[in-house]
């Protein structure tokens, strides 16, 4: 496919015609798209309205000078690559311009060859820039306090607590239903932290064989067990300086319960098989979707390490808590499973977004996501996704909203019937005037189906 898209969009400022149809032309054929200007005051009109990738400019255009429109350009697009023009040469001048912000300054006749390859480098630089801020962007969405979309109280309450515990040094442990975004919070707590740039390490305890997880948490050396043929470092030892982050750390057994309890206090371990006692220096995040204050009296997890893990405590609202962010979460799921996905979507109805409130999702945001991507997926585009894309199983179960009436298909006229007027009455707390206006009928064939029907 041929990209017929411009290298830079290219404000051109300069009195004289001649010189800016040389430049407009040259840098035409060379892929760039010039806008041409005659005056300073129209130049400044232009960069009101749009955004430009470079600027050629002289330095004492008309009415607004080349210095105060550099000015103006850089408010609009800090890394706008902009090239004065002038008819003398001034060595002085030329080190101020470029001083506040200039990329090139040239004297007349222009080297138009020299003006292309500045302007490519210019707008190169930009464009690296952008693509590094983007890079950010998209790593502090995916990692950092944005990736929590909700405009709940808890939500905000939630973000506020991140930001006040993760400079610090304190164990956090996070507890919350399946699917709620344990681990999110976790690297957010890390990402905020002063380890930022050290590893951010994770493990569940629960995706490995129990006869595995202490060679996972502290390493071992060759001939440990059947099988250790070589030196591993556990993840205790690849966390050091950052984070570590066990996940259902409620599956652990009694014997690890207690190295784990140890190496919380002291910060030491030793490998599988080793004497040599390794010190470190890593900050635990754990998590739990069980309740540990009942193992604890149960006796099958430890007082001593649940009071050393809480140190600080979160607690993740489940889904059907916040329902005022669904309707954000599920925009934002569209977008993403379209693009991963590459459908074209026209959006979601209302009705559809309602039902999908309404729905308790007891495997939280991961069920939402996940269902969204089915329904992304099974559409044929060119229309909003609507109440029929939605899973059979979820419209069914979605909880009425008030006032709304819940009708089994396949019911008789005279089902239906009996239904809306007892649904009605109850709305209207048994108010039968209020009810008959509701439904538009008279008091008396009011009465009188509440007999035929048996209303009670």
């Amino acid at each position: 496919m041929i990209d017929h898209a411009p290298k830079a969009s290219v404000l051109l400022v300069d009195r004289d015609p001649a010189i800016a149809r040389a430049i407009m032309g040259y840098l035409s054929d060379q892929g760039h798209a010039v806008e041409w200007v005659d005056d300073g005051e129209k130049a400044y009109n232009r960069l009101d309205v749009q955004s430009f990738d470079a600027m050629i400019t002289e330095l004492n255009s008309h009415r607004i000078n080349g210095m105060r429109l550099m000015a103006v350009a850089k408010d609009r697009n800090p890394e706008i690559c902009v090239v004065l023009l002038t008819e003398e040469p001034d060595v002085e001048l030329a080190t101020e311009a470029m001083r506040q912000g200039a990329y090139d300054f040239q004297t007349k006749p222009v080297n138009l060859g020299k003006l292309e390859a500045v302007i490519e480098r210019g707008v190169g630089r930009q464009r690296l820039i952008l693509e590094q801020y983007e890079l950010k962007r998209r790593l502090d969405e995916h990692y950092g306090l944005t990736n929590f979309i909700g405009k709940s109280p808890r939500i905000i309450k939630l973000c506020e607590l991140v930001r006040q515990i993760a400079p610090t040094r304190a164990t956090v442990l996070i507890h919350g239903e399946t699917g709620t975004g344990k681990d999110l919070i976790a690297q957010a707590i890390h990402n905020n932290s002063p380890r930022r740039d050290a590893p951010f390490v994770k493990l569940n305890c629960a995706s490995i064989p129990e006869a595995l997880v202490e060679s996972e948490l502290f390493g071992h050396v060759p001939g440990a067990f059947t099988g250790a043929i070589q030196k591993r470092q556990g993840r205790f030892e690849l966390a050091d300086k950052g984070t570590l982050f066990l996940d259902e750390v409620g599956e652990l057994s009694p014997a690890l319960q207690a190295k784990l309890l140890r190496v919380l206090e002291h910060q030491q371990f030793e490998r599988l098989g080793d004497s040599r006692t390794i010190t470190v220096d890593v900050r635990l995040i754990a998590a739990t979707n069980r309740s540990l204050e009942k193992m604890v009296e149960d006796g099958s997890f430890r007082d001593d390490l649940y009071y050393r893990l809480r140190v600080v405590a979160v607690t993740m609202p489940a889904l059907r808590q916040r329902r005022e962010d669904v309707p954000l979460l599920v925009d934002h799921f569209l977008r993403q499973a379209a693009e991963t996905n590459g459908k074209r979507l026209d959006g979601i109805t209302r009705n559809a977004v309602d039902v999908l409130t309404r729905y308790d999702w007891p495997g939280n945001v991961r069920e939402l996501k996940n269902t969204i991507e089915g329904m992304v997926v099974m559409s044929r585009g060119g229309k909003p996704l609507d109440v029929d894309d939605i899973p059979e199983h979820l419209r069914h179960k979605a909880t009425p909203d008030v006032g709304e009436i819940r009708i089994p298909a396949g019911s008789s006229m005279a089902a239906i019937e009996r239904i809306v007027i007892a649904e009605t009455m109850k709305l209207c707390g048994y108010n039968k005037e209020q009810c008959a206006h509701t439904l538009g009928i008279g008091l008396r064939t009011l009465y009188r189906k509440i007999k035929e029907y048996d209303i009670r």
